[in-house]
């Protein structure tokens, strides 16, 4: 024993020491260990203070509401509205299955006492009661539909808390918000003096502290699905492209909007035209009509494939327009101001040739000299003249005769005295000077093919908005002659933009087209020019469809701006790739992604790339069509 004590005694140290390194040990581990950001941590706000009326997160405000009245009849997406609402919300929904035995139940007893009420109505004489009648219906209908087990039954819990950096600016949320729900008839209140749990409520604990629910049935509550986007198919009309929301087709006809006019902006290569010449394609084929003013000849390649005309507009070319032909019309009230119409359209083109132009050197617009009171009476007096030494005055039956040439005015203004011979020295570069010949004789365009292309990308960059000016009239007229389904396309429209007549000439198509069956596409990459313009921001006002594709940073925040973008939006506008952007339909605007088949890419594609590759195939196609016929001669 005293052997075994002593042992004992001297194995103590050691296992001393071994316990006094394991509590050292166990110490330096708590340390560091407190030393360490949990994650907690990260995401716990600074301080935290809760009000009756909303809760404060540190310098952020959050209040929660909760919804509890619905209207007799829920439709599919009520809640979209607030789900794509650019505000910072959480949304929470507890669903709580209900055994249909206990609700048929419930339901028989709530249906006897409904029609025990209506037979003692009825008895007594009283008015009949429609919300007690539409009461024992419904009930009569969902225990029809539980019994079946088409239906189940459930208690719904919807609550939103919503965030803000001031009191003032939660306030306008939740108004903003209540208004929403308050045109579909959902009914919402504050959980005053409950905002800790209400809060706790939205956040992903799954614990519904407030427990403020509805009773609903499976086909309402499907309604309240939340993961919602907007749906552009539709049954007929052309496909557009690829949702990327949802990757459904965007499948519509444009012509069934409030109107059929449509804008895109993008900077170049962004894709534009490209998807436009689809567009274009697409709608040839169900039957459209399209025209096209072409600065850049992009269209000639899709005009010859299908056997479109293609017109050159230029000093060197054939093809003629005359400014002063007068449109074909058959209703009775057009036919008595269609003279009166192309004088003030006249009036307009020929400011535009007289006027000058001169470039604001501080705002680098380009700006057209007005003709004066004087000058603008003499000429509105010349016009009328003109018309009428050619047999045409104001009586419709007069239109059918020959109109008159700028030559025939240039002759007029020449022997009037005033302000005539000053007026007709500004108008003759057009008849007998440098631009003389394009615009100063008849017409010899037809304009009888489905597939219309003015080309003026050889017309001199003075020329140019005349020749888009008096091209578009001259579009107009045909359209008001004969109605029938088109589409307009204008591309590089900020040039028609710059100046007012031009502009307002270019607003005036948009406002009217849809009386005429016609969709007016303005396609533009100069988006600051064109928006800055009064005239072009009520082109935009007047468009149901928007194509917005790559932008340039600098012209982000006008485009914002004007179209209402969301914060996500906007920054998307610099980084979509090619062919991809955003397309508003009315209400509704997704992400969309032009696509086409390799037919049709072919025929539209303005890359360089493409077009050499298919310079290449089409020459080793040729070379094998030649290598095969030498053989089986």
């Amino acid at each position: 024993m005293a052997i075994f004590n002593r042992n004992k005694q001297a194995a103590d140290p050691a296992a001393l020491a071994a316990a006094q390194q394991a509590q050292e040990q166990r110490e330096a581990d708590l340390i560091y260990r407190q030393g360490i950001v949990t994650m907690r941590d990260l995401i716990a706000p600074p301080s935290l203070e809760i009000e009756s009326g909303f809760i404060r997160l540190g310098k952020r405000y959050a209040k929660t509401v909760y919804v509890y009245g619905y209207p007799r009849q829920v439709f599919t997406g009520w809640l979209s509205p607030i789900i794509n609402l650019d505000e910072v919300i959480d949304i929470a929904m507890y669903i709580y299955p209900v055994e249909s035995r206990v609700v048929l139940e419930n339901l028989k007893r709530k249906v006897g006492q409904l029609e025990a009420s209506y037979s003692i109505n009825a008895e007594k004489g009283h008015v009949r009661d429609p919300g007690l009648e539409v009461a024992i219906q419904d009930a009569e209908e969902l225990r029809d539909k539980l019994q079946v087990g088409e239906e189940r039954f459930f208690r719904f819990g919807l609550y939103l808390t919503m965030y803000a950096d001031s009191i003032d600016q939660l306030t306008q949320v939740t108004r903003k918000i209540e208004g929403i729900f308050g045109q579909s008839l959902v009914y919402t209140k504050a959980a005053t003096l409950q905002m800790e749990q209400g809060f706790n409520t939205t956040t992903p604990l799954g614990s519904d502290q407030l427990l403020i629910n509805r009773n609903m049935n499976t086909g309402a509550l499907s309604t309240s699905f939340p993961f919602t986007s907007a749906n552009l198919s539709r049954n007929e009309g052309v496909l557009y492209g690829l949702n990327r929301h949802n990757n459904g087709l965007v499948l519509f006809d444009r012509f069934s909007l409030e109107n059929a006019n449509m804008v895109v902006f993008a900077k170049s290569g962004a894709g534009k035209s490209f998807a436009i010449k689809l567009e274009a394609l697409r709608s040839l084929m169900m039957g459209t009509e399209v025209i096209i003013i072409d600065p850049e000849d992009e269209y000639r390649t899709l005009a010859e494939a299908v056997g479109g005309s293609y017109l050159r507009l230029s000093l060197a070319s054939a093809t003629r327009i005359n400014p002063f032909d007068l449109p074909r019309v058959f209703d009775q009230d057009e036919a008595d101001n269609a003279l009166q119409a192309n004088i003030i359209t006249l009036h307009g083109l020929l400011r535009l040739m007289m006027g000058g132009a001169t470039v604001n050197t501080s705002t680098g617009a380009t700006l057209t000299s007005p003709l004066t009171p004087a000058e603008d009476a003499d000429l509105d007096v010349a016009i009328i003249n003109t018309y009428a030494r050619a047999g045409i005055t104001k009586d419709p039956l007069t239109h059918s005769a020959t109109p008159p040439t700028m030559n025939d005015l240039y002759n007029t203004l020449a022997s009037m005295t005033g302000n005539g011979p000053s007026l007709a020295q500004r108008l003759r570069k057009y008849t007998t000077g440098t631009f003389s010949g394009i615009f100063s004789e008849q017409s010899n365009v037809q304009m009888d093919n489905p597939f219309l292309v003015f080309n003026i990308r050889d017309l001199e960059d003075e020329l140019r908005p005349v020749g888009m000016y008096i091209a578009l009239n001259y579009i107009w007229n045909r359209v008001k002659s004969d109605r029938r389904k088109r589409l307009l396309i204008v591309d590089e429209a900020w040039q028609l933009m710059k100046f007012d007549d031009s502009a307002n000439f270019m607003f005036s198509l948009a406002k009217r087209a849809r009386k005429y069956y016609l969709g007016l596409t303005t396609i533009s990459q100069d988006v600051e020019d064109f928006l800055s313009n009064k005239m072009g921001r009520a082109v935009v006002a007047n468009s149901s469809l928007q194509l917005l594709l790559k932008q340039a940073p600098s012209a982000v925040d006008i485009i914002a701006d004007t179209f209402k973008l969301t914060d996500e939006e906007k920054n998307r506008l610099t980084q979509f790739p090619v062919g991809e952007g955003l397309f508003f339909a009315g209400l509704n605007h997704v992400i969309i992604r032009v696509l086409a088949s390799a037919t049709e890419a072919q025929l539209i594609s303005t890359n360089p790339q493409a077009f050499e590759a298919a310079r290449k195939e089409q020459e080793a196609a040729d070379a094998s069509i030649k290598t095969t016929g030498g053989a089986t001669q």
